[in-house]
């Protein structure tokens, strides 16, 4: 039997993975995005469509230490609870650590696995998660589909985005070997022989875009639009689930 901690989709891997890089996850991030991360979560948030409630309640899966909260709630300031959830433990604490002002009472997180967190069927009005989409493989990806369905009110809005390989983009060659080549080496210098979050080369080679998570979304009922960032640097996908005809 293979060992799973060498299993990269391994949720205690990437858990591990994450507790490591959790201190310097948002500085490094935008770093290393050359801010084009902090755009896109903004972007995928108006992806989403306006609630059918007048104070809605959102979930955030793979929520981090909570980067695109500012974004939801400069959009929906009447928005009644936030409900965020990711496996790490570290990125728990620090989100926790950030909750301050006037919205902290709004938010709750949760340290769980999105693939199999318990939260109630038809629970939320809007869906979010940005940028961990990458760390699921596509059976993954297919339990995840499910679950975004399972949570969702019928007529509640989802959008997704995460980091993409460009293909048929003409710079894509030096795309590549920024990620697989030059950030494992700036990573290792300036975060004292870390190899965290260079590990998005080899997830966003795998992952390709979010073609397979929009497949799998629709198979489980939802309506899909799948979009294109900066040329397929990163990708979106975003749609609703349908309110049933009686």
């Amino acid at each position: 039997m293979s060992d799973p901690t060498n299993d990269i989709y391994d949720p205690a891997f990437v858990a591990n993975l994450f507790d490591r890089c959790s201190s310097s996850y948002r500085r490094w991030s935008t770093i290393s995005s050359f801010g084009f991360i902090a755009l896109w979560r903004q972007q995928c948030v108006a992806r989403l469509a306006d609630p059918q409630s007048s104070n809605p309640v959102v979930v955030d899966l793979m929520a981090g230490t909570g980067e695109v909260w500012p974004y939801l709630l400069r959009r929906f300031p009447s928005l009644d609870k936030v409900t965020a959830l990711d496996i790490s433990h570290r990125m728990h604490l620090e989100a926790v650590e950030r909750l301050h002002g006037p919205y902290a009472e709004k938010i709750t997180h949760i340290e769980a696995d999105a693939l199999k967190t318990d939260l109630q069927t038809n629970y939320a009005d809007l869906l979010i998660s940005t940028f961990g989409l990458k760390t699921f493989n596509a059976g993954q990806q297919v339990i995840l589909a499910r679950q975004i369905a399972r949570i969702l009110k019928p007529g509640g809005s989802f959008a997704l985005i995460e980091a993409s390989d460009p293909k048929g983009w003409s710079l894509r060659p030096i795309y590549r070997i920024y990620l697989d080549k030059v950030l494992p080496m700036v990573e290792r210098y300036f975060l004292r022989g870390a190899n965290d979050f260079s590990m998005i080369g080899t997830y966003t080679r795998n992952f390709g875009d979010s073609t397979q998570m929009a497949t799998a979304l629709a198979e489980a009922g939802l309506s899909v639009k799948i979009e294109k960032h900066f040329f397929g640097c990163a990708t979106s996908v975003a749609g609703m689930k349908p309110i049933s005809k009686q």
